[in-house]
């Protein structure tokens, strides 16, 4: 099982990697095809478009096939999106291609969270799935400088060749380590869908596009803010990133755990401590200690944060939480997307570098108060039910565990 959680890791980390690869490399891009850098920066969108349309449209097509092989599938996918980037002549191609890449993002990490929580028993699942997403967090202690400076030395095709070969090798390693699992006898699209139609799961996807909208709103803008307010030097910002990278990982590792220990109360605590943290950092960013130790203390309440969203949305989905989990990646994206905007309004109507911290603040603050709606209204449910591990024999079940409010 130690080796199945593994090969799910290295997929994380190769989706983590190629995800953010492009922003450190962007003015190597523009040069390369003859761009602007800002023109350039619409192949960033291109991936996170590929990531919202894919997550559920991957998912839907894929409703009746063995997890296993549509783990195989996906991973492919990923690894033809990249070498097509590694390979494209021009924009054009390249942001097809960075759509392409992007497309079996969510499904992947969404299928995967569903395999490694029926890889152990119900009461460790958040462990399992905390254990895939640490790829994801490694990625960004590693992967992305490693491929940043190869970009930057060996120009920007090889970066995403490299990619290729992580995507390559994550392919190998879920063909010979991850289990069959069969699908139960109630599959289908149509099963998905109506799953997906639970208010509960509706209301967790909101709060993951508000609630880390605000971790969003800090992260796009952070080298600005410490390069213009703390006065680090554009060379150190690339250390100061992997710090945020350690924090996430840390948050990661204590998030299973709590999550499998109390949900509610871990994604309660996430959101209102990410928003004292941020504000915090409104005050800190102007001295060089203080703002990286904020700095890690916020990437790893971030993280913490993405283990119960992701389990609550399997919870209740009940039997089908395929599509719900990879949609949380797609909210997670809009989420991306809206808190960067936020945060560049707020610097755009001049209040300062510091000011997306705010905007974040009340984001999160937001999303605790939907996560709250979502446990008024769960108050009369003494148990919720999650999928439970399934061997090769068996068809999907699904067991009962106890939740706490």
């Amino acid at each position: 099982m130690p080796l199945a959680l593994l090969a799910l890791a290295v997929v994380a980390f190769g989706i983590g990697t190629t995800e953010f690869a492009t922003m450190g490399l962007l003015p190597q891009i523009a040069d390369g095809i003859d761009v602007s850098v800002p023109h350039a920066g619409n192949l960033v969108s291109a991936y996170a478009l590929g990531v919202v349309v894919g997550a559920p449209v991957l998912t839907g097509i894929g409703a009746r096939i063995p997890h296993k092989r549509l783990l195989l599938l996906l991973s492919g996918l990923f690894v033809v999106g990249n070498a097509a980037s590694a390979l494209a002549p021009n924009f054009g191609t390249l942001f097809a291609a960075r759509f392409l890449a992007g497309l079996p993002h969510g499904a992947l990490f969404g299928v995967g969270a569903v395999v490694a929580s029926r890889l152990v028993a119900p009461d460790r699942a958040a462990r399992a799935v905390s254990k895939m997403f640490l790829g994801l967090t490694v990625a960004n202690i590693v992967g992305v400088p490693a491929s940043t400076a190869l970009g930057q030395h060996l120009g920007w095709r090889s970066a995403y060749w490299a990619v290729a070969v992580i995507g390559g090798v994550a392919l190998a390693a879920l063909a010979l380590f991850v289990p069959h699992q069969p699908r139960g006898g109630q599959t289908g699209i149509r099963h998905e869908l109506r799953a997906m139609g639970n208010r509960q799961v509706v209301i967790g996807l909101a709060t993951a596009v508000v609630g880390f909208g605000g971790f969003f709103a800090v992260y796009s803008y952070l080298v600005p803010m410490l390069t213009n307010v703390t006065g680090i030097s554009d060379s150190s910002t690339t250390l100061v990133l992997a710090l945020y990278g350690v924090g996430m990982t840390l948050g990661t590792l204590v998030a299973g755990p709590l999550t499998d220990r109390a949900l509610r109360p871990t994604l309660y605590a996430g959101l209102a401590l990410l928003a004292a943290a941020l504000v915090t950092f409104y005050f800190a960013v102007h001295s060089t200690v203080p703002a990286l130790i904020t700095i890690i203390c916020i990437g790893a309440l971030g993280s913490l944060i993405t283990t119960p969203v992701q389990m609550l949305l399997m919870s209740k989905a009940e039997a089908a939480p395929t599509m719900a989990a990879a949609s949380n990646h797609s909210a997670f994206n809009l989420a991306n997307a809206g808190g960067a905007w936020l945060g560049g309004l707020s610097i755009s109507a001049g209040w300062g570098w510091a000011s997306p911290n705010l905007v974040g603040a009340a984001l999160a603050v937001a999303g605790l108060g939907l996560a709250f709606a979502g446990g008024f209204m769960d108050r009369g449910t003494r148990r919720s039910q999650v999928v439970a591990s399934s061997g090769a024999e068996h068809s999907t079940q699904t067991d009962q565990v106890t939740t706490t409010k």
